[in-house]
Formats: structure tokens, sequence, C-alpha cells
């Protein structure tokens, strides 16, 4: 048989050969191919981590419509300045901490809470006096155990204008502690403190006007002007997410 004519056995030979190596180019390909996918989906990975992360269902008690970027503004500050910031051995605040990092008007601070009316209530107490009642402790368990997955229970305590400043100052504080000291008693949380936001404001700042008399209080059946409804302290879960 001359040089150049091949035999069959020769030609399958070569075809094999051939369709070995077109296979070796497509899985060299795919596997080239595979390798570019992977470094991309890595990269988009390390730039934007969030994507990773699988997307958590949030209650809709979470985020409720009193949730203003001017009451999370002083939310904040207050996690900050009043003893809920982590690692935070600080309790609570007085009329000179809020006025200071609050920088809003009596006002204007107390409307921030006027939309937790349903959520909060009014503890009050006799003039002079910082013990809590029955009918006061009741309610304040009640606004406890109401919950709801927020993560924040404010208290903030005053004194009504009888009397000079210095000793409504410290009442309101002792009000505080009152309703902080039956939480205790009550909760069983060992986390209880970083929960707990403590602010006492005397006579000096923020006033309750008449028309917080209309809020859920523990006296709601006796008669309330601005004098009774300042002996108090408001309690509310805050349901914001910061």
């Amino acid at each position: 048989m001359s040089e150049g004519i091949k035999s069959p056995g020769g030609l399958m030979t070569s075809k094999a050969a051939l369709a070995g190596v077109a296979s070796g180019a497509v899985l060299a390909l795919g596997a080239a191919l595979a390798v570019r996918l992977w470094v991309s989906g890595a990269t988009e990975r390390l730039t934007t981590p969030e994507a990773e992360k699988p997307k958590v269902a949030v209650a809709d008690q979470s985020e409720v419509g009193y949730c203003t970027p001017q009451f999370k503004q002083v939310l904040e500050r207050v996690l900050h300045s009043c003893g809920l910031a982590e690692g935070d051995s600080r309790r609570g605040c007085q009329p000179a901490d809020v006025k200071t990092f609050a920088s809003i008007s009596d006002e204007d601070f107390n409307a921030l809470f006027t939309p937790l009316k349903d959520r909060g209530a009014v503890v009050m107490f006799d003039e002079g006096e910082d013990k809590l009642d029955e009918t006061a402790k009741k309610l304040l368990e009640d606004k406890w155990f109401a919950r709801r997955g927020a993560r924040y229970f404010f208290v903030v305590a005053r004194a009504s204008k009888s009397g000079n400043q210095a000793k409504n100052r410290a009442l309101s504080h002792r009000r505080a502690n009152s309703v902080m000291f039956h939480l205790n008693e009550v909760a069983s949380d060992p986390d209880i403190e970083s929960k707990v936001g403590l602010l006492w404001l005397g006579n000096e700042f923020a006033q309750l006007s008449r028309d917080y008399c209309s809020w859920p209080s523990s006296r709601g059946d006796v008669k309330c002007d601005e004098e009774a409804i300042n002996r108090s302290a408001f309690v509310s879960w805050v349901d914001c997410r910061l």
C-alpha cells in the first residue's frame, strides 16, 4: 500500500484523536467559564456583603408611625446619654442632660412622645411622695408585659411646680427609681438594665399640659389638672429600630 493512502484503521484513529481534542477543549472552556463565574460571584459578595444575608421578617410592631427621624434622633441620644448603650454603667438622665442632648424645646420634646398615647401610660403619685400605690403597680406591670417585641422601655419622671427646683429634681429622681425598683421585682429579667431608660425632669423641663389628663393613668377616676399630671412618671415601650 502506498504512503499517500491511509488505512481505515488509521482514519479511525485520527477521528478519535480529533474527537478527544474537541472534547478536551469543550471541558477546558467549561471549566474556564465556571471559574470566571465563581470569581465574579465572590467579588460581588465581597463588595456587597448584604446581598449574602438572608431576609429576616420584621414584625409590624418593630417600626410604627411615631418613629420619625426626629424621634429616632432623640431616642439614639437617650440610649447613649442615659445608660442604655452597651457597656455603659451610667443609669439615667437629669434635666440638664436632657436639655443638652435633646436640643429641642419643652413643647417639641413632649410632642415627640404624644403619639405613644396608645402604647404608654402615666403612673401618678401623691404630692411630695415617690411611693407607687397598688393601682400604679398594676398599670406599670400591664405596660411592661405588653412588650410586643419592642427593645426599650422609657420612664420619664416629673414633679409639679410646688416646691423648689432642687427638691423637685430629687423627687422626680426617686419616682423614676421607684418605677425601676418595681420592674426589677416583677420582671425577672437579667438584661433589664439594658432595656429601661430613666429620665427625671423635675419641674424644670418638659412639663405636661392638662391635655395629658386624657392619657391612660393610674388615677383616671380622680380630678386631673397640670399639678396632678406632673406628679408622675410616663412609661412606655418604644418600638423604633435605629
